[in-house]
């Protein structure tokens, strides 16, 4: 399990230096259906064809990818590192 603080001293592009930052959870949002990936998805989908992949097979991956935003207090700004890979994540205040 990873655990992070809420606020942590981090460089701020916008500011140009060392600030502190707030930690922020980000939630994988719902894919537009305006992509292009999307509408060939469809585009093959529809009809009477089968499905165009097979499904996945085999057990899920035992950690998932998180994806943490840093927003600058100062600036107001925000910037995301490399998304991690864990199994449990919690945001703890120190």
């Amino acid at each position: 399990m990873v655990k992070r603080p809420r606020q942590v001293m981090r460089y701020s592009p916008s500011a140009g230096k060392h600030t502190l930052h707030t930690v922020e959870r980000v939630k994988k949002r719902r894919a537009s259906e305006q992509k292009w990936g999307q509408r060939r998805f469809r585009r093959v989908t529809a009809g009477y064809r089968g499905f165009p992949r097979p499904k996945p097979e085999g057990r899920e991956k035992p950690t998932k990818r998180v994806n943490i935003l840093y927003r600058c207090t100062e600036t107001g700004k925000a910037h995301y590192a490399p998304c991690q890979r864990a199994k449990r994540f919690e945001l703890i205040d120190k």
